[in-house]
């Protein structure tokens, strides 16, 4: 499978668990709890509809969707998208990681299908989202539960089937912390959950300023140090990708 394939596959991965989709919030939760899903909603969207028309840089989109995640106390969060049983029959696969749509509420001031997809990652313990980079897209996401070793690179340019890239982040995170991605700033992502379990709420924008978007698998392990910290790592099949990232061995 190719870059432009495994790009496909993704898409249809959106929306190929439509039959677990779970409510955002339902009418049962209390007004304070809804007026707060109403405010973030709407500013989320906001944000999406002001990157998408390009009146934002992708930079400027990462400091104001992981500002607002910063605002929101995580027990709402989970209350908001029914955590526990939006993960009920959660499969947890052996290589990698899975992902279940969530379905945002209707709301005053809220389009019926939003310009960003959402969606939850899960993996289990030793298991990783493979160390991969992104062009002409950008992505927020919130730790919704379990505990993830992150890592970040800054994409510095492409060349012969590889990346020049420069560590910037090497951290655990816990719930209620953020991360993201883009063009601009920190581009190349790497989590594997330290725990039973771990999950993401993910927020996406793909197709940025109009250009398809597109992923690269790499090999991380494969690098070669170039001068100033940066390295040249090459770019690897999905396939290929998993098999050697998807589960770490001395977990």
């Amino acid at each position: 499978m190719n870059r432009r394939e495994f790009s496909k596959s993704l898409l249809a991965a959106l929306t190929s668990y439509a039959l677990f989709e779970s409510l955002f919030f339902t009418n049962s939760f209390s007004k304070p709890i809804r007026q707060k899903a109403n405010y973030w909603l709407n500013r989320l969207n906001e944000y999406c509809n002001d990157l998408n028309k390009n009146s934002i840089t992708p930079g400027e989109w990462q400091l104001q969707v992981e500002g607002l995640f910063n605002e929101i106390y995580i027990g709402d969060v989970l209350k908001f998208i029914d955590f526990e049983n939006l993960i009920k029959g959660f499969e947890f696969p052996d290589l990698g990681v899975n992902t279940r749509p969530v379905k945002f509420p209707e709301l005053e001031g809220l389009p019926e299908k939003t310009i960003y997809h959402k969606k939850i990652f899960g993996m289990k313990k030793g298991r990783a989202i493979i160390p991969h980079g992104h062009s002409n897209m950008a992505s927020a996401h919130l730790i919704l539960s379990g505990e993830m070793h992150l890592r970040n690179y800054e994409k510095l340019g492409e060349e012969d089937n590889s990346l020049i890239i420069k560590p910037t982040v090497d951290k655990i995170i816990k719930p209620g912390e953020t991360s993201s991605i883009s063009d601009e700033k920190n581009n190349v992502h790497w989590f594997v959950a330290n725990t039973d379990s771990a999950f993401t709420l993910d927020i996406i924008m793909l197709d940025l300023i109009g250009k398809q978007y597109d992923i690269h698998n790499l090999d991380i392990s494969e690098k070669e140090d170039l001068s100033d910290g940066k390295m040249r790592v090459p770019i690897l099949d999905v396939k290929t990708a998993l098999s050697k990232y998807g589960k770490e061995t001395h977990h």
